[in-house]
């Protein structure tokens, strides 16, 4: 079977186009038949990756970041209909922070990358969707949304520390909001700082938001909580990095869940991401829920 390789080379600030002979010595060495298409235009990939689905190529493969995935997986799913997914779901990691990548175990080294299509081992992994938009990795509300609105403006600060630099002005702005949260089996109305929803557990390179989200269990996980000072927000941000024990989820303000689906109310309106892609600026509702095992997912054995 032939592969269509999807590069978005716009992903991380258009390192992955002058990285494109990179990628295709690697496929090349690894012995995959592709044919490669660039994206043009915000949302493109969609429309590539439904039409690579329906023209029979197998497997699809995200050359990118995680915005890239995002893009590819929609396309898929929206390619697919109401009919299973068979064709397998792959990536070359290509972008800054690489989330999927790393909550997944596939190396950042392009050519392990191509050995793990190659090898064609894959496992149905979770979709998670919220207003009909799909992600693989994470989506919020509330002040990680308001970071991820703040690091797209930022031009001059690259990489990683794009995120973390993002992450201190919003929280010096302290924005919060009202929130009513419903779920499988509770609620909550009151303040909110945050709400971050996780297919996977870490987001932004560095922030391990959803620490124990697990994208082939079923279900998805949300942590909300309000924390309403700029000096204890800030004394909080460390633990957000830590993946195991002392991350900020031990923190008595703040709740980590498991459900099949959230539903949200904010007021004031708040932005809201899907893996680290805003999708809209001022939203008041949104519904969240769990797709199980949608997507065949390429990955090391």
């Amino acid at each position: 079977m032939t592969a269509k390789i999807i590069l978005n080379p716009y992903a991380a600030r258009w390192d992955a186009l002058k990285r494109q002979p990179e990628a295709e010595a690697a496929l090349q060495a690894a012995g995959i038949d592709y044919e490669l298409i660039v994206s043009e235009y915000p949302g493109h990939a969609i429309e590539l990756a439904a039409e690579a689905l329906q023209a029979g190529f197998d497997p699809i493969i995200a050359a990118g970041g995680d915005s890239t995935y995002n893009e590819i997986v929609n396309g898929l799913i929206k390619g697919a209909g109401e009919n299973k997914i068979t064709t397998r779901f792959g990536i070359l990691p290509m972008g800054t922070a690489n989330d999927l990548a790393d909550n997944l175990g596939i190396s950042k080294d392009l050519e392990i990358a191509a050995q793990i299509i190659a090898a064609g081992n894959h496992r149905p992994i979770d979709v998670c969707q919220v207003n009909g938009r799909y992600f693989l990795n994470n989506s919020a509300v509330g002040l990680e949304t308001v970071v991820s609105v703040t690091q797209t403006q930022m031009k001059r600060v690259k990489g990683i520390a794009r995120y973390l630099l993002a992450t201190i002005l919003t929280i010096l702005k302290n924005p919060q909001w009202q929130m009513k949260l419903t779920w499988d089996d509770g609620e909550y109305e009151g303040p909110v700082t945050l709400v971050s929803v996780g297919n996977n557990p870490r987001t932004g390179g560095i922030f391990y938001s959803v620490p124990h989200a697990d994208p082939f269990d079923g279900k998805l996980t949300f942590v909300h909580g309000s924390i309403t000072t700029r000096g204890e927000m800030l004394a909080t941000l460390p633990k957000i990095m830590k993946a195991g024990e002392g991350n900020y989820t031990e923190h008595p303000a703040i709740h980590e869940i498991h459900s099949t689906w959230l539903r949200i109310h904010a007021e004031p309106s708040t932005p809201f991401h899907t893996d680290g892609e805003v999708i809209d600026y001022a939203i008041h509702d949104l519904e969240y829920r769990v797709v199980p095992g949608r997507v065949p997912m390429l990955l090391a054995k």
